[in-house]
């Protein structure tokens, strides 16, 4: 392809709002080596910009040249206008912990397809409820989250789902040296420091993108 490296991050970054390279690999499912070899190449690879139409509904011909649309219209991807998110019954929590991790579906969810591509990978998002005060006031006790599974690389201060052996959290996460940090936002909670050789036990699930509540 001919598109410019810096001209192709510039156009995605003012599209979705992403900061750096490494947060670009993680946009599009690539190591970073990749994107190395793209930038030092000075070219985007074609995938890279079907990826971005069918998972963020961004105009290739606008990525590539700049021309056209910033974005394809609802349809474009034969989406259709809304988009189906599963919730699915593993229990996040935001407290001590929760065991109940089984990922059966139980219901779905209809978003605006444009919406959910202009958020993450829309295939990769999932619902699950939330259980516990540890992130008051942000996220209470009853809360139920957007998750987008594609978005696994620790930006930190960013809330994710993480599981650590069978249990599942809500929480704030930042990278210290050799170690990884989980904060809540309720201060009775105390940090969760992880060493090297602990961070076997976990996993990033995914970033939370969004969050509903029902009033009682």
């Amino acid at each position: 392809m001919d598109t410019h490296f810096q001209v192709f991050f510039a156009r995605v970054s003012n599209a979705l709002g992403i900061k750096n390279l490494s947060e670009l690999a993680t946009l599009l499912g690539v190591n970073r080596s990749s994107i190395t070899q793209a930038r030092k190449n000075n070219s985007v690879p074609a995938n890279w910009l079907l990826a971005l139409m069918r998972n963020h509904g961004l105009n290739p011909d606008w990525l590539e040249g700049g021309n056209g649309p910033k974005w394809l219209k609802p349809g474009d991807t034969d989406d259709g206008e809304f988009f189906s998110v599963p919730k699915v019954q593993a229990r996040l929590c935001a407290g001590a912990g929760s065991f109940e991790v089984e990922s059966r579906i139980e219901d779905h969810y209809s978003f605006k397809t444009a919406w959910l591509q202009s958020k993450g990978a829309k295939d990769r998002m999932v619902l699950m409820d939330v259980f516990g005060n540890s992130m008051a006031p942000e996220i209470k006790d009853g809360d139920t989250v957007l998750i987008d599974q594609s978005q696994t690389a620790i930006i930190a201060g960013t809330v994710y789902a993480v599981g650590v052996e069978d249990t599942i959290m809500v929480k704030r996460i930042e990278k210290h040296p050799r170690k990884l940090v989980m904060l809540s936002d309720n201060k009775e909670y105390a940090p969760i420091f992880l060493s090297d050789a602990e961070m076997d036990r976990v996993r990033i699930i995914g970033k939370v993108l969004w969050i509903c509540r029902e009033l009682r």
